[in-house]
């Protein structure tokens, strides 16, 4: 079937022409056997509605039970502990930056390497990398954002590479190898990127000493970032998402002209708060996805990853100590992690129904509540040497490999599959139809 999948990610599934006799039956039986064969195969159970409820939720949970198969919502579950061991460690991956390989430095806990999100009412099958490449098999696949974003696509290179190992070939297509990506699986003709853009608009240091971790910058948010949208028409698949960069002080510029920033205590400039920033960030990265003359891939937009900094902030001693999950009733996802939340999914929900009537899929990885339950997931000061002589933050923010974020891609696989299929069986019933 890799064919026919192929072609329904790229949108070129066309039939050929035949009398209506020679049609009708062959299609009616594919028709029939194709999703119980996919089910067979994948062991893949349809989703349905979201568990989130804080205020403002329903719409969200409305917009869920639009995206997911009628039966259940593979984002509405809970963590259980699981005896099995990861998919990859530092011996099988090659990929893993030093700074997410948590077991390298020394980390003396495994815990967290041992649960697995549970839907409420079906399972989310394992990472099978032998189909995932198959899926994408003549396709090119970009991650779009910040080093949350990258920590995923390095994730997808230590599940795929236990199958197939990618040639790093980023110095075919830019000077810049550390921030511009790209990894080529030869034996399925298949490109995975990644395009660093924390902002997905126009940034610029305001500080004359020059860029520093907590200086102020200015954020023109209705001008895209040519670096990513430049390049974005050349892949099939998109996954897009930011978050933690918007955090830090800011001016905001629209219309060349400054109209607020956010923590920049700078007299009579109003405070916009970071929300302003992320919402018209967002506005701008998805309109410029959905007007792009040539992109006609499909889109996944992550949802916001949550850090977990105790006894203190990040620059301030703040770490993340935990070994084991939050429960639900231990954490809720409200204040300004909601607030975060809901602004970048209100602008998915208007983008999402735009692309629709252009014909472009525009599909979310709601991931927000899952992650903010696993305090335990991150490197913390484990992603590093001890070296006395240098300064290091601890990171609450990104994740160890392995670990929770590996079920991002099993997120993606199932969802990539669940599309899969529901567009075939909808290209052939209409062929049916037709006859």
């Amino acid at each position: 079937m890799k064919f026919q999948s192929n072609e329904i990610l790229n949108g070129k599934y066309t039939p050929r022409k035949t009398t209506k006799s020679a049609f009708l039956i062959p299609f009616t039986l594919l028709l029939i056997m194709f999703p119980l064969i996919l089910m067979r195969n994948t062991e893949e159970s349809s989703p349905s509605s979201s568990s989130l409820s804080p205020p403002n939720m329903s719409s969200v949970r409305n917009m869920n039970n639009r995206t997911e198969t009628k039966g259940c919502d593979i984002f509405a579950g809970n963590w259980i502990p699981y005896s099995e061991e990861p998919y990859y460690n530092s011996g099988t991956c090659k990929w893993m930056i030093d700074e997410q390989n948590c077991m390298k430095f020394g980390r003396p806990d495994e815990e967290y390497l041992h649960w697995r999100w549970k839907p409420n009412e079906c399972e989310l099958p394992l990472f099978n990398a032998t189909q995932f490449l198959e899926l994408v098999s003549g396709k090119k696949m970009v991650f779009v954002g910040d080093s949350v974003g990258r920590n995923q696509l390095q994730s997808l290179l230590c599940l795929l590479s236990q199958v197939s190992e990618p040639e790093d070939v980023s110095h075919k297509y830019t000077s810049d190898v550390i921030y511009f990506r790209r990894y080529f699986f030869s034996d399925y003709n298949f490109t995975l990127g990644n395009l660093w853009s924390p902002y997905f608009v126009k940034s610029g240091d305001a500080d004359k000493k020059g860029h520093s971790y907590n200086n102020i910058m200015k954020l023109y948010v209705d001008e895209v970032d040519e670096a990513w949208s430049s390049q974005v028409e050349n892949f099939d698949i998109v996954i897009i998402s930011a978050g933690h960069w918007f955090f830090r002080p800011l001016m905001y510029y629209n219309k060349g002209q400054l109209v607020g920033c956010n923590k920049c205590g700078i007299e009579n400039v109003t405070d916009l708060a970071h929300y302003y920033g992320y919402k018209m960030a967002f506005r701008t990265a998805f309109r410029t996805l959905t007007s792009l003359e040539n992109f006609k891939g499909v889109t996944f937009f992550r949802t916001f990853s949550p850090s977990h900094f105790e006894n203190g902030d990040w620059n301030k001693g703040g770490n993340c100590v935990r070994t084991k999950p939050f429960s639900k009733e231990e954490m809720k996802l409200d204040g300004y992690f909601l607030e975060t939340y809901l602004t970048q999914v209100n602008e998915f929900k208007v983008a999402q129904k735009v692309a629709s009537k252009k014909g472009l899929k525009f599909l979310m990885l709601n991931t927000t509540e899952i992650m903010l339950l696993r305090p335990d997931g991150h490197p913390n000061n484990y992603g590093h040497s001890k070296d006395t002589n240098v300064t290091y933050y601890n990171d609450c923010v990104h994740w160890c490999l392995p670990g929770p974020v590996d079920t991002w891609n099993e997120f993606l696989l199932h969802m990539l599959k669940r599309e899969t299929c529901s567009s075939y069986s909808s290209k052939l019933e209409s062929v049916v139809l037709q006859s």
